[in-house]
């Protein structure tokens, strides 16, 4: 079952995000509030998931963890910049 989340997570961050709100408290033990995981969802849905697996697997974003969330970050940007760049063309 947790291969079968990371591969969602890969295709499809946002719906990962929403299956692990709807079926477990994995966003919830990472996060205190509703209004970074929703932040994340729109905004960084990558990030968003590195830093919850950070935070329940490590209790913290230290080593191996801190690079996962550095890869989700620039997964996340590089998805923005890729759209733009996509949207530019069309015009």
């Amino acid at each position: 079952m947790p291969c079968l989340v990371v591969l969602i997570a890969l295709a499809f961050p946002r719906l990962a995000l929403f299956l692990l709100w709807l079926f477990s408290d994995y966003l919830h033990n990472a996060y205190q509030t509703v209004l970074w995981p929703v932040l994340g969802f729109i905004f960084m849905p990558f990030t968003t998931l590195a830093y919850a697996a950070a935070m329940n697997e490590n209790g913290g974003v230290s080593g191996i963890w801190l690079v996962l969330v550095i890869i989700g970050v620039l997964a996340d940007l590089s998805t923005h910049g890729g759209s733009a760049k996509a949207r530019r063309r069309v015009d």
